[in-house]
C-alpha cells in the first residue's frame, strides 16, 4: 500500500485503489501538494523522464487558471462550475473568486474520491462552495445534480471551467458533445474557459511516449491540435487574445512561467463568452 500522506481522515480507504495512479493526484504532486500516493509520484517521475519540463507545464497551466478566474470575477461572474477540478492547492478557484466577490459560488466536480473528499473537508466552513463526485462525461447529470442546482442559479451567467481535463476524453465525438451540452445549458452572458495539452511543438516520439505512459497508467489522454482545440469554442465568442499558448493569455508580468518562451508550455488556453 502506498503512503497516504495528507489524505483526510474521513476518506473511505477501502474504496481507494492504492496501486492505480490518478490524474488528479499526479497533478497534485506536480503542484507541490501532499495528497498523493507512491504510484502517482512514480508516474509523475516517468513523465518527467520523457519530458523534463512536464512539471512546469502543469504549473503554467495552473497559472492560466488563476488569471482566467480573476478575469471572469472582474467581469462580474459570481458562479463557477469547475469540471475535473482535481485536488485543491494554493490559489483555488473559490479563494481567487471569493477574494474579489465574497458571495461568489463555486462547484468543484471530479471523479477521484480523494480529490472530492479532500475538497469537502476544506470547504466545510464555506457555505458558497461545494465539491461533487461525478463523471464529467455525464454533463446532463452534473447540471441536474441536486447540490449543483441548489447552489447555482441556472438563470444567471456562470463560468464553466474545463482546465486540462478534455484531453482525458479521448473520443472526439464524446468530448465535443460534452462541451456542446454545456454550452446549450449555459445562460447567455456565461463564459467557458478551456486549456488543453497540444502535440504541437512536441516531437512525435515524445507525444507518443507520453500518451503511451498515460494509457498504461489507466488515464489515457489525447493531445489535440490548435484547430481541434478551437472547435470546443464553437457557439462562443473568444475574448482577447483568443486561443493561445497559456503563457500568452493575459500575462501579469515578466515573472510568469515561460513568459519569454511560451512555446515550451505545451498547453493552449482561451476564455470565451456566450452571446
Amino acid at each position: 500500500m502506498g503512503e497516504n500522506r495528507g489524505i483526510p481522515k474521513n476518506i473511505d480507504y477501502e474504496s481507494i485503489d492504492y496501486e492505480k495512479p490518478s490524474a488528479a493526484r499526479i497533478y497534485d504532486y506536480l503542484l507541490g501538494g501532499y495528497h498523493n500516493f507512491e504510484i502517482d509520484r512514480r508516474v509523475a517521475a516517468q513523465l518527467a523522464e520523457i519530458m523534463p519540463d512536464f512539471p512546469l507545464y502543469v504549473q503554467a497551466n495552473r497559472a492560466f487558471l488563476r488569471r482566467a478566474v480573476r478575469f471572469l470575477a472582474n467581469q462580474g461572474i459570481d458562479q463557477f462550475l469547475d469540471f475535473g477540478s482535481g485536488i485543491p492547492t494554493v490559489g483555488n478557484v473559490h479563494e481567487i473568486a471569493q477574494g474579489i466577490n465574497p458571495s461568489t459560488r463555486v462547484v468543484y466536480v471530479d471523479y477521484d474520491p480523494v480529490a472530492v473528499r479532500h475538497s469537502r473537508t476544506i470547504l466545510e466552513d464555506n457555505p458558497n462552495a461545494i465539491a461533487v463526485r461525478a463523471d464529467i462525461r455525464k454533463t446532463e447529470v452534473i447540471l441536474d445534480h441536486p447540490e449543483v442546482r441548489n447552489l447555482l442559479d441556472s438563470s444567471k451567467p456562470t463560468a464553466a471551467l474545463l482546465i486540462s481535463v478534455l484531453l482525458f476524453i479521448v473520443d472526439n465525438k464524446e468530448a465535443y458533445r460534452l462541451v456542446r451540452v454545456l454550452r446549450d445549458a449555459l445562460t447567455p452572458g456565461s463564459y467557458i474557459a478551456i486549456s488543453h495539452a497540444t502535440a504541437e511543438g512536441v516531437s512525435p516520439e515524445q507525444a507518443a511516449q507520453g500518451e503511451k505512459l498515460y494509457a498504461a497508467s489507466g488515464n489515457p489522454v489525447k493531445l489535440r491540435s490548435h484547430v481541434e482545440i478551437k472547435r470546443f469554442f464553437e457557439g462562443f465568442e473568444l475574448v482577447e487574445p483568443g486561443l493561445v499558448l497559456v503563457p500568452l493569455w493575459r500575462p501579469e508580468g515578466p515573472d510568469e512561467l515561460f513568459f519569454d518562451q511560451p512555446e515550451l508550455s505545451q498547453n493552449q488556453g482561451g476564455v470565451a463568452y456566450k452571446p
